[in-house]
């Protein structure tokens, strides 16, 4: 299954990166370069939107959490919105919940 990402800009400063299919070590440059275009402009507020994503490695949770850390060097909230149910398992037994701020809804 390819990778898609759409970046989204809505209300002032906010921004969403939606991405649909598995993310792995084959792709996960591709989300990096994403979240760093978004954490590059003027944005406040970061969504992170899973619903799509049925799949997700060690290397892409890594790109979250690192992108995580570099919004909060620059004040950025980012948020990861609806995981499926296997991928928040995951996310969960890995201890970064907290870390993602993973929220149910989307924005």
């Amino acid at each position: 299954m390819s990778l898609s990402i759409d970046i989204r800009s809505g209300a002032a400063g906010a921004a969403s990166v939606v991405v649909s299919g598995e993310v792995d070590v084959s792709n996960a440059d591709e989300l990096r370069t994403a979240l760093d275009q978004c954490l590059a402009g003027d944005v406040t507020d970061l969504t992170v939107d899973l619903a799509e994503v049925p799949y997700i490695d060690s290397t892409g949770i890594g790109v979250l959490v690192g992108a995580a850390h570099r919004a909060a060097e620059k004040n950025v909230r980012l948020e990861v919105a609806r995981p499926q149910r296997n991928v928040a398992r995951v996310l969960g037994l890995l201890g970064v919940t907290a870390e993602l701020n993973i929220s149910e809804d989307a924005r």
